[in-house]
């Protein structure tokens, strides 16, 4: 099984094991003992970056391992590897800002059920449990606002051997994706519209 560094670390440069590289139609699918690149799964899309001097085009998971798929082949043993720093601080933001939704929405007595945290299309949808209130954009916007204010510190916990993302006091998720270290990296959040079809909330939003 790939060792997942991002799980506990926020770097995005190291040393690690190259296992394997086979060719793969157009491309060298790529398998390491040890990863900084988060997969595209759990509503976040993939890191991409560099391996060596082969460029990483996609990171998809297999059952126990990460495929990491380049534009050239690379050589087993030792290599460094590079996420793209900025693909990976936008993809950060987006998946927290998702949280942020969820746990504001969540306590109006709405239960998350899916969310999508992709580029021009972040959205987090619910559906509804008996103590549900109304909800509408101004009123998540001010929320998450406010958390964002104080700053709030991720932390990050084993349950049962599962990996769960919070900030400050509010609960815990449940997660496999990055997160900003604090609130204060998260920048400008804007709820852009709230819908709902067959009583499925759907709360769409994006990050400058």
């Amino acid at each position: 099984m790939t060792l997942r560094l991002f799980f506990h670390r926020d770097d995005l440069k190291a040393n690690v094991e190259v296992l394997e590289c086979t060719p793969h139609e157009n491309e060298f699918a790529v398998v390491l003992r040890a990863t900084l690149f988060h997969p595209q799964g759990g509503g976040q899309p993939c890191d991409t970056g560099w391996i060596g001097e082969s460029q990483v085009l996609r990171v998809v998971q297999d059952p126990d391992r990460i495929i990491h798929f380049v534009d050239q082949p690379i050589t087993p043993g030792m290599a460094p590897i590079q996420v793209d720093e900025q693909r990976r601080q936008f993809n950060t933001r987006m998946h927290t800002a998702g949280h942020l939704i969820g746990h504001f929405v969540q306590a109006m007595g709405w239960m998350p059920t899916k969310a999508h945290h992709w580029p021009g299309e972040g959205r987090v949808q619910f559906k509804p449990a008996e103590s549900a209130k109304d909800v509408d954009a101004p009123m998540v916007q001010h929320g998450i606002e406010q958390w964002i204010a104080r700053d709030l510190p991720r932390l990050t916990s084993l349950r049962e051997g599962a990996r769960e993302i919070g900030f400050g006091e509010l609960p815990a998720y449940g997660c496999g994706g990055t997160h900003v270290r604090s609130l204060k990296d998260l920048g400008t959040v804007t709820i852009a519209s709230l819908s709902q079809k067959k009583g499925i909330l759907s709360v769409h939003y994006h990050v400058d």
